[in-house]
């Protein structure tokens, strides 16, 4: 037999052995079985499986100066609908994101402005009035300016101000 005769020989057949190892071993691997549990002497009392000891009770993060891993991030600052007391009727119950400019009315030197709540009723606004999250700073000729308490803890602005005009912009198209 030639060199290369004999190389690819060896080859083949150390080839066909190492398939029919890896055939074999999880074919017995699946075959074994358990080994049988030494039978409990009779009258011996059956001993219960262990279960991990329970949890601690009255367990509480600290932080130590870190931020709560089981606080949501998305909606950081973003003030929660928790259950709180009713809104008040009228005016006082309107938060500000709800309020929409119906109009301005000049009176006498001064600007009255004309809101929409959801529900749909109409109230007439000037300087100074409070709603349910924010104040009307001013009514001006072409908007209503409102000043809002902003709650967020983390944030370093304390009030913040939203000016409603009352046609939106051509930007906003």
């Amino acid at each position: 037999m030639t060199t290369s005769l004999r190389v690819s020989w060896r080859t083949l057949v150390a080839t066909s052995l190492a398939w029919l190892v890896a055939g074999l071993v999880p074919a017995l691997a699946q075959q074994a079985k358990p080994a049988a549990r030494p039978a409990a002497p009779r009258g011996a009392a059956v001993e219960a499986p262990r279960l991990p000891p329970p949890a601690p009770q009255g367990y509480t993060y600290n932080p130590e100066g870190r931020r709560d891993p089981f606080v949501n991030l998305l909606n950081r600052g973003v003030e929660q609908q928790k259950i709180q007391a009713p809104r008040p009727d009228g005016l006082p119950g309107v938060a500000v994101s709800d309020v929409a400019v119906k109009g301005i009315i000049a009176t006498n030197g001064a600007y009255l402005g004309m809101v929409q709540a959801p529900d749909g009723k109409t109230y007439l606004v000037r300087g100074g009035e409070k709603l349910y999250d924010a104040n009307v700073k001013a009514v001006l000729a072409d908007a209503i300016v409102f000043v809002q308490q902003v709650n967020d803890p983390l944030s370093l602005v304390k009030q913040r101000e939203i000016r409603k005009p009352l046609r939106p912009t051509e930007e906003g198209r």
